[in-house]
């Protein structure tokens, strides 16, 4: 298998960097100590113009100058300078490369004509690069730190890669406070050269990476990061934050990084399709992601809560429970066994409340130990583990009882060996979140930190934290995943489309439409085209009574607004009127569809819209009029296999609608997902659709018929 071109950018064996220097308001110089005072083991090679040395090390006055072609350079300095100096690094031998210089795409079209020479020259030699504008890389296990912040304490099992900087070193200090302890951390920039894909799929092979946090502002290529999340999500956890749904949020990120954005809604299907969680804040990120990195699967949805109060073991019960985790009572003998170490006015339900018992062995040895051993529980979260936190917090009101005690001397006489506390969590192969309002200063919260078990600020937080457990043991659960098969292309299909453009029409009108959906196995409503009254009677007589009757031409694309549907006719007088009706409507002489009504209450929409960077995207919602108003819609990207569109089904709000409802039958999920297939496979054969609406998809007995339907094309060079 090919090897990762990360594999050796984090992990060289010696690194020179261009822009350090003595001087330590310097970013450069920042970063350069950042690789030196954090303990990497290799070689480091400063290279300056004019100094001899750089913090104690020899400096050189150019690539040219160096002893060996050092594994990895690193760029700090203007924008103009870095093409020359990549090249002279690429005539030595370098092969890998960071350039954290900003002043490149994101400034506009000379900073973009300056980022293609670099990938231009970077390519020329073969050198792989993340950036420009970045901020560099973490390794712990190396370790290796080029980022502007220091990196200490023990390795990490968490993988990051981010389009922001920001979120692998200005956050360093606030990680290691919370004790969130990174693995690898990859800062992309403006992704010139390498970009989040490529930083996915090396943490998906990173043994140390138990989990992985993207921060996204924008994918380039959507289909082909589906492709690498897919089989990452197969084998670890991925946690993802996107930022560019909106218009300020795609308009902050194209100037920050040059990123590209999308629509919320396709990335929301993007990361459902990819089995990636989605979080709305970066805490979220760090939180939910140290969750799934430090702690055992969850094997089951049986949650035990233990609190010291009874509000916050509300509020996690609660919170698990909307989620979809059970916090199930638990069984007469495990709750006597619970009751022995309660006070008389404590619960032992589920929750567990010790509503402000001061025995802390209880809460923190006892209590936790039993309900691991019980059998009846797949997970704990508990809350008000505290110690000298909470003794410094009362320290003002009792000192004068204590003689003027200082709150240090004070909280140091309850001091107690933590040992057994910790030894209980590692004793059982169980998740635990725990939830405390105390930081570090807690002799509790600091030793749970220190070993790996995560502790939230707040009780919400660590119930959440436990459902991307859950959520993540959802995507475990998927069928392993198949290629979707595409059909042959057909022929009728490719000259009705080229007829079309040939006659400078962008849309098909609703009869050519559902020609093109007919031959790729779509069922829609039967119905006949005429051209004059006397074909209109003649096809409703054919097709029988009741009818559907519709002026059809592409110059209207909103029929029902315009006048030009008469549903239900039941007679040759009806066809007749209806048939007036629509010409006066229109205006003029157009084609009129003859339908038989189709009867159902339940009203569906599929089709396609295009972006960018995604290429075709299927959508399945609610339909009718008030499909705009309701927007109850999820997206997925083209192919469809069989089981991806039957998950769309079940991932709109209104799916009960589906199943047996009010009298009806269930919907044949297999057919409305033949559908979706059908659609996509279409958009990705014929290059020239631009967008597909199919509303409504009308629910007769058990069977999606379409009942209306629009393509609307585009030149082959304006699609992706």
């Amino acid at each position: 298998m090919k090897k990762n071109p990360l594999q050796l950018l984090l992990n060289p064996s010696s690194i020179a960097t261009v822009g350090a220097s003595n001087n330590p308001l310097k970013m450069g110089t920042i970063q350069a100590l950042s690789i030196v005072k954090d303990g990497f083991p290799g070689q480091f090679y400063p290279i300056h113009p004019t100094e001899e040395k750089v913090f104690g090390y020899k400096a050189y006055r150019s690539a040219y100058d160096l002893p060996e072609a050092p594994d990895l350079v690193m760029f700090v300095l203007p924008a103009p300078l870095v093409v020359k100096i990549m090249e002279d690094f690429g005539r030595i031998g370098t092969r890998r490369a960071i350039v954290i210089t900003a002043g490149f795409r994101e400034v506009g079209s000379e900073g973009k004509r300056l980022e293609e020479q670099l990938t231009e020259v970077a390519a020329s030699y073969g050198i792989r690069f993340l950036g420009p504008n970045c901020m560099g890389i973490v390794n712990s296990e190396l370790p290796l730190n080029v980022t502007v912040c220091p990196l200490s304490g023990k390795p990490g099992l968490l993988g990051m890669a981010s389009q922001s900087g920001t979120y692998i070193t200005q956050t360093l200090p606030y990680l290691q406070q919370r004790g969130i302890r990174l693995a690898k951390a990859i800062s992309v920039g403006n992704e010139a050269d390498l970009d989040l894909t490529d930083a996915l799929e090396y943490l998906g092979s990173d043994q140390q990476c138990k989990a992985i946090a993207l921060y996204i502002e924008g994918l380039k290529n959507a289909g082909r990061f589906l492709d690498v999340a897919r089989k990452v999500t197969a084998q670890k956890p991925v946690i993802a934050q996107y930022v560019g749904g909106s218009d300020a949020g795609a308009r902050a990120g194209s100037s920050h990084t040059g990123a590209l954005a999308g629509p919320d809604y396709l990335y929301d299907g993007l990361f459902k399709q990819a089995g990636i969680i989605r979080v709305d804040s970066v805490e979220e990120l760090y939180n939910q992601g140290w969750m799934l990195a430090s702690q055992p699967p969850l094997k089951g949805s049986r949650i035990a809560v233990l609190t010291n109060s009874g509000g916050p073991g509300t509020a996690i019960s609660h919170t698990c429970n909307a989620g979809g985790l059970e916090v199930p009572t638990f069984s007469e003998k495990l709750q006597a066994e619970i009751r022995q170490y309660l006070p008389p006015h404590g619960a032992a339900g589920n929750p567990v409340d010790l509503t402000f018992h001061l025995d802390a062995e209880a809460i923190t040895t006892i209590l936790p130990d039993l309900l691991l051993r019980s059998g009846e529980i797949d997970g704990l979260v508990v809350h008000g583990l505290m110690g000298t936190g909470f003794l410094k917090a009362i320290h003002p009101h009792l000192q004068e009882l204590f003689a003027g005690i200082s709150a240090d001397d004070f909280s140091s006489q309850f001091k107690r060996d933590l040992s057994a506390t910790l030894s209980v969590f590692d004793r059982y192969d169980l998740p635990v979140a725990l939830s405390s309002f105390f930081g570090r200063e807690d002799n509790f919260t600091d030793a749970y930190r220190e070993m790996g078990v995560p502790v939230l600020d707040g009780p919400e937080k660590a119930a959440r934290s436990m459902l991307a457990l859950h959520r993540y043991r959802m995507v475990r659960q998927r069928a392993e995943y198949q290629p979707a098969t595409l059909p042959p292309v057909s022929v009728g299909a490719s000259q009705l489309i080229k007829r079309a453009l040939t006659e400078g029409r962008s849309v098909l009108d609703e009869y050519e439409s559902k020609q093109l959906l007919a031959a790729y196995g779509v069922p829609a409503v039967q119905e006949i085209l005429t051209h004059s009254e006397k074909e209109a009677v003649e096809a409703a007589a054919a097709i029988g009574y009741p009818l559907a009757i519709k002026g059809c031409s592409a110059k209207f694309a909103h029929k029902t607004e315009k006048g030009l549907i008469h549903l239900n006719v039941i007679n040759e007088e009806g066809v007749r009127e209806s048939y007036r009706s629509v010409m006066k409507a229109a205006g003029e002489e157009i084609p009129l569809l003859v339908s038989k009504m189709v009867t159902g209450s339940r009203e569906l929409m599929s089709g396609v819209v295009r972006h960018s960077s995604f290429g075709p995207c299927v959508l399945f919602g609610l339909g009718g009029i008030m499909a705009e108003a309701f927007k109850d819609r999820t997206f997925r990207l083209a192919p469809l296999n069989e089981a991806e569109a039957i998950e769309m089904l079940q991932d709109i709000r209104a799916k009960e609608l589906l199943g047996p409802y009010r009298g009806m039958p269930a919907v044949d999920q297999g057919k409305m997902a033949a559908v979706l297939q059908a659609v996509g496979n279409l958009a990705l054969l014929h290059q020239e659709i631009s967008e597909i609406d199919l509303n409504p998809v009308m629910i007769s007995g058990s069977n999606p018929v379409v009942v209306d339907a629009l393509v609307v094309l585009s030149c082959p060079a304006d699609v992706s």
